[in-house]
């Protein structure tokens, strides 16, 4: 579950750094960096149910 995990915040960090690559690359041009944040908040929120599901099902521990 950790590497799932980690992986998804990979991407949203990957998604991030696309999508400011976008805002000066295109200054306005084109609508790639809204697509590249949507993308990322997607996948934050697919980060965030995941942790929850994970916890409620069993496989994250409550405490560390």
């Amino acid at each position: 579950m950790k590497i799932v995990i980690i992986l998804l915040l990979l991407a949203v960090v990957g998604s991030l750094f696309a999508g400011l690559y976008f805002v000066y690359k295109d200054k306005g041009a084109s609508n790639r960096a809204v697509i590249s944040l949507t993308i990322r908040i997607v996948l934050s929120a697919v980060v965030f149910l995941t942790l929850i599901g994970s916890y409620w099902l069993g496989l994250v521990p409550g405490r560390l």
